[in-house]
């Protein structure tokens, strides 16, 4: 018998109604109530000021929701319980017409998107596996080609409702192709764990 192995496979975490259509409402009114100021690249998208987990009642109740996700999550990716803490967090919203450039999230182990609204299928976030190689590439794409998990570049992330959350880790390159629908709001945070140690040499996080 023939074993097909997937290794170093790359977790994703898509957690159904973590946060109450209560909640949403709030953070949706706090957004407006924040000045959001625009995108570097485009006003058709706006955030919230980045902020400490602490600073605004809704985002406390945001922390202690998805803190047991993270720890679950945690353990997938670091392969040990720990504690975990936001470090930040942000609310955006996105017009008909806008986009986020392609980027990953420093200074984080995992960064997380609580989606407040619908989100249209093509405005779905889209993952990518590698970008910039250090060397020669080739690629067999084609359209007799079939993806896979094997030789797919992309992922685009399952059909959201609001109050999910999508956890990742943050190294991984990201976007979000032109919304088609209505405006999409989502919060975003990013996460550290309250240490790593490797055999004796830790490093703690605050």
């Amino acid at each position: 018998m023939d074993n097909l192995l997937g290794i170093f496979p790359t977790p994703l975490m898509h957690c159904k109604s973590v946060i109450s259509p209560e909640l949403i409402a709030s953070m949706i009114a706090q957004f407006e109530d924040a000045q959001p100021t625009a995108n570097v690249r485009t006003s058709l998208l706006r955030h919230t000021p980045v902020s400490a987990p602490r600073q605004h009642p809704n985002y406390r109740e945001v922390l202690k929701l998805v803190t047991p996700k993270m720890k679950a999550f945690g353990m997938e990716l670091l392969g040990e319980e720990l504690g975990w803490g936001i470090k930040e967090i942000w609310i955006n919203r996105m017009e008909p017409g806008g986009a986020q450039k392609l980027h990953n999230h420093a200074n984080s182990f995992i960064s997380g998107v609580i989606y407040l609204t619908e989100t249209d299928p093509g405005s779905a976030t889209v993952f990518h596996k590698a970008t910039s190689p250090t060397s020669f590439q080739m690629t067999n794409e084609n359209k007799r080609t079939k993806m896979g998990p094997f030789n797919a570049t992309v992922f685009r992330a399952p059909p959201v409702t609001p109050g999910d959350l999508i956890l990742f880790p943050s190294y991984i390159m990201h976007e979000v192709p032109p919304n088609q629908g209505a405006p999409r709001m989502t919060a975003a945070f990013n996460a550290l764990p309250e240490q790593i140690d490797s055999w004796g040499y830790s490093i703690k996080f605050k």
